[in-house]
């Protein structure tokens, strides 16, 4: 049987040629559209404004689209989960070690991003020298406490942990109140309460300007809850699963990202004292403090290739 030679028609081969090129423009297309708009979550805390602030405006002096969303933490990590969010600057750890422990395998942990905060209950500086200096001190005190600890947003892990602190009647608070709200909403109680010498415990932090703001004092004993050293506090950058092998140069540039309790405090304090919004804060303090760029830029490029470094200076104005 003689063998039939296949001749491709003309022109077949010329098509092929062009749909597989077709197929690779439409490809890294729909990976550049991917890469190029960044999306955050932010749980409505200023320490989490400011490092939004400062990532968001490297990203745009980059070329990048960002967006920021404010969603609870329970929410934001459920939104990294299903990938509609990409980026979260704000894991502060132990006290989200329960959602790493839930989500952890549907995120990726990039890098530490803060190290020396800290995060646990404090007292007006008049309370504490009245002897309200532990935890335990706390029920001798209930009826100027008015049974209630002051915390932040619902559904937020400290919340809950103070909560079931108060459950299992530890260091004699059962019966007392969780007051959830908002970080604004709480810091306006301690202003007025301070304002009338009054006493008042509530969840505080560092970096953040009410350590400047107010004259306040860290309770020990809150071990079991908050963890060692006035609850010491490490604060991750954590990212949807693949998010930095789909979008390395983005990656990179996180994997950069250093801060600290200085450049915090002094962002949101431009914000909550100045009333500047976290972006304009973050652009003046990146503006000021030049330096900073040389190692979170380096070898970053920007959306469409071009060294980053000088893209970002001239985003800021910096000559």
């Amino acid at each position: 049987m003689a063998r039939q030679n296949t001749i491709n028609p003309p022109g077949t081969r010329c098509q092929r040629l062009l749909m597989a090129f077709l197929l690779l423009v439409s490809v890294t297309s729909a990976s550049a559209t991917e890469c190029g708009e960044v999306r955050f979550t932010d749980p409505g805390w200023t320490d989490i404004g400011a490092t939004n602030g400062v990532v968001t405006t490297l990203l745009e002096g980059l070329g990048y689209k960002t967006t920021i969303t404010l969603l609870g933490v329970p929410i934001g990590f459920e939104s990294l989960k299903n990938g509609e969010i990409d980026i979260f600057m704000g894991n502060w750890m132990p006290a989200q070690q329960k959602f790493i422990d839930k989500y952890g395998n549907d995120i990726d942990i990039i890098k530490t991003n803060l190290e020396g905060a800290k995060f646990t209950l404090a007292v007006p500086t008049y309370a504490y020298q009245a002897g309200v200096t532990d935890f335990a001190d706390l029920a001798a005190h209930s009826k100027q406490f008015d049974h209630k600890i002051y915390g932040i947003e619902p559904g937020a892990p400290a919340n809950q942990k103070l909560q079931t602190m108060i459950d299992q009647g530890d260091f004699g608070l059962k019966g007392w109140k969780v007051v959830e709200s908002g970080e604004q909403a709480m810091l306006s109680q301690v202003s007025r309460t301070v304002k009338r010498d009054k006493y008042i415990v509530f969840l505080a932090w560092e970096p953040h300007p009410m350590n400047v703001n107010y004259d306040i004092r860290y309770l020990t004993g809150g071990d079991k809850y908050f963890g060692p050293n006035l609850g010491g506090a490490t604060v991750y950058t954590v990212t949807r699963k693949g998010f930095s092998q789909e979008c390395p140069n983005v990656g990179n540039l996180l994997n950069n990202l250093q801060f600290s309790l200085t450049m915090e405090n002094e962002i949101i304090g431009a914000v909550l004292n100045d009333g500047k919004k976290p972006a304009d804060a973050a652009s003046t303090w990146l503006a000021s403090h030049p330096s900073v760029l040389d190692a979170w830029l380096q070898n970053i490029k920007t959306i469409d290739g071009k060294p980053g470094l000088a893209a970002v200076k001239n985003h800021l104005g910096i000559h």
